[in-house]
């Protein structure tokens, strides 16, 4: 009954740091049959129990401007010392196949990608509350005022652009966050273009 599976969609998830975005992507891929998240390439070294290819391509800084060069890049950027970048190659070979394939990143390289593809889906994810999100910074080890100070202006910054995505879901039961983000999956899956390039012969048959 199925034709060919069409082209997945791309999703870009942004969100300021300490809205739970990363958890929430985790579960949505572990409770949705075919998305996967986009592994990234850095030039930071791997973190204990990091696996390259499988958290992120650990690449040196020689082989990753090579890559910018050649326009391997559909976005890249400079966080702190290090250079993290979503090879464009990767991509379009998981949507080609059928496959949904989120982006985990931040506003600024949402623009980059969304010039690119411009039926890409954007999600956006919030804390419920300022002091939510404060609290979730403190909670996640032993920072001092002045860093927790500077992530929340980071925070703010990035929020201040939630008006340039499709969705925007509120992360303050996760549960209910999570039903959401599948409701968003389902939903353009079952977009005519999509499901008529699916039932292609079904619907030629009821036509017939």
């Amino acid at each position: 009954m199925h034709s060919d599976s069409p082209q997945g969609s791309l999703y870009i998830f942004a969100a300021p740091s300490g809205a739970g975005k990363t958890s929430l992507v985790k579960a949505l891929v572990e409770t949705t049959a075919d998305i996967e998240v986009s592994v990234s390439h850095t030039t930071r070294a791997p973190r204990p129990g990091e696996v390259d290819g499988v958290n992120y391509h650990f690449t040196d800084e020689a082989a990753f401007q090579a890559m910018v060069a050649q326009g391997a890049f559909l976005e890249h950027a400079r966080v702190f010392d290090n250079y993290y970048g979503t090879a464009r190659a990767n991509i379009e070979q998981r949507l080609a196949a059928g496959v949904d394939v989120i982006l985990e990143i931040d506003w600024q390289g949402a623009r980059q990608v969304r010039e690119q593809f411009p039926d890409s889906i954007g999600i956006f994810i919030l804390p419920p509350s300022r002091q939510a999100l404060e609290e979730r910074l403190r909670g996640r080890g032993q920072d001092g005022d002045e860093v927790i100070a500077r992530r929340m202006r980071d925070a703010e910054s990035e929020i201040s652009h939630y008006g340039e995505f499709d969705y925007l879901v509120i992360n303050d039961d996760f549960a209910t966050a999570l039903v959401e983000l599948a409701a968003i999956v389902t939903a353009q899956r079952l977009r005519t273009r999509i499901q008529a390039s699916r039932y292609q012969q079904m619907l030629q048959s009821l036509l017939a």
